[in-house]
């Protein structure tokens, strides 16, 4: 059971979520002319789980450590079945789109002699990986199998957003507009 939280909290959390919904219903629809509620609402949602640092890190090998590279998830997903398996290809579709739209440059520092995910394609795996989640029927509480599609289908689309929602933000936070107060 989850604690309850303390009015500051949900208030936080309303507040970031209202800043996060409202980059990328301004970027999406105003800028790239995509008026897809449904995407608006999954992007702003992985943004709100990615603010945990935890939650980058949910996939779990069988020890209990957790998977911190798209290479180990790939391998943790072929370990698993149904819906186990769809949530595990979705959340690598979702690390691959975060770290290629919020923070590219690092996805460029990567070195195949520090790390196996330096010889990966993060667009390719994450299209690959929305692909075959959309494969798995999910229950009536999951991103929708067209969602995901879609989410692969466009994968660069959204990418791109995700960096002019950063840009954005980052525009807003250096010239004192900052939307965000603590």
């Amino acid at each position: 059971m989850e604690p309850e939280k303390t009015p500051n909290e949900v208030t936080k959390r309303s507040t970031i979520e209202r800043f996060f919904s409202g980059l990328n219903e301004c970027i999406f629809q105003s800028k790239l002319g995509v008026a897809d509620v449904q995407l608006f609402d999954y992007l702003t949602d992985m943004m709100l789980r990615f603010v945990r640092f935890d939650s980058l890190h949910k996939v779990r090998h069988s020890d209990g450590r957790p998977a911190t590279e798209i290479f180990q998830m790939l391998c943790e997903a072929e370990n698993r079945i149904g819906l186990a398996r769809r949530e595990v290809h979705r959340h690598i579709g979702d690390f691959t789109l975060f770290w290629s739209g919020m923070y590219p440059e690092s996805l460029r520092r990567m070195r195949p002699h520090e790390t196996k995910d330096g010889f990966l394609d993060y667009c390719r795996q994450g299209k690959r990986a929305y692909a075959i989640a959309a494969e798995i029927e999910g229950g009536h509480d999951r991103p929708s199998s067209d969602l995901l599609q879609s989410l692969s289908d466009q994968f660069e689309m959204c990418a791109y957003g995700l960096r002019e929602v950063r840009r954005e933000w980052e525009e807003g936070e250096s010239n004192g507009n900052g939307l965000l107060i603590s």
